[in-house]
């Protein structure tokens, strides 16, 4: 049994009520959430320019037994470990993570040690952008109107302290031109949805 197993539909806290349906639903991309949220590449790069460094450094030394690489071998394990905890990390969360949007809200169902879900009614929603990434990826920032705020430790990955994200831009906008008014001022928003697009569109 896992925690989310008395879900009554996957995502959502509890059945939707009469008059509302799911327009869409989807999960992170954990390779894109790994590069992007994670940093893994840079980190990568990081441990790479120290491991180089130690060689370098030992070659000018001078290098007469393996042992004399022991600080360049343990550089790269290091490095390697902590890379691929990051990406174990990325996995576990994009594993954990539905969003789901319905005619009415946003609904983040997050978390991996203290699951939680976040409902962001599209009333709410001030505006939406879109970023992309060459290799198909992209993010699409929310903005949240209102002076509720959302706490940014408790969504990351899946926030930044001045943008809120979301998957699937035109299941979004379709939603919102559907609710009439939501199209307000610009004001604070935290969350981001990471990833390739991925889920299923609902009537």
């Amino acid at each position: 049994m896992t925690e989310y197993e008395n879900e009554p539909i996957p995502g959502l806290p509890g059945l939707l009520p009469p008059g509302e349906h799911i327009v869409w639903q989807g999960s992170p991309d954990w390779r894109a959430l790994a590069r992007t949220a994670f940093h893994t590449r840079l980190i990568a790069g990081y441990f790479a320019m120290l491991s180089a460094w130690a060689l370098i450094s030992s070659i000018a030394a001078g290098v007469r037994a393996p042992s004399d690489l022991i600080g360049f071998a343990m550089t790269i394990v290091v490095g390697a470990i902590g890379v691929a905890l990051l990406h174990l990390l990325a996995w576990g969360s994009a594993r954990t993570t539905i969003y789901t949007l319905t005619n009415r809200r946003i609904v983040m169902r997050i978390g991996m040690a203290l699951p939680k879900c976040i409902n962001l009614p599209l009333a709410l929603i001030g505006a939406v952008d879109l970023t992309t990434r060459p290799d198909g990826t992209g993010d699409v920032p929310l903005t949240l109107t209102g002076q509720q705020r959302l706490g940014y430790a408790a969504l990351w990955p899946h926030a930044r302290p001045w943008g809120l994200i979301a998957r699937q831009v035109r299941a979004i906008r379709a939603a919102r031109s559907a609710a009439p008014g939501t199209a307000r001022s610009i004001g604070r928003g935290v969350a981001i949805f990471h990833g390739r697009a991925c889920g299923h569109s609902a009537a």
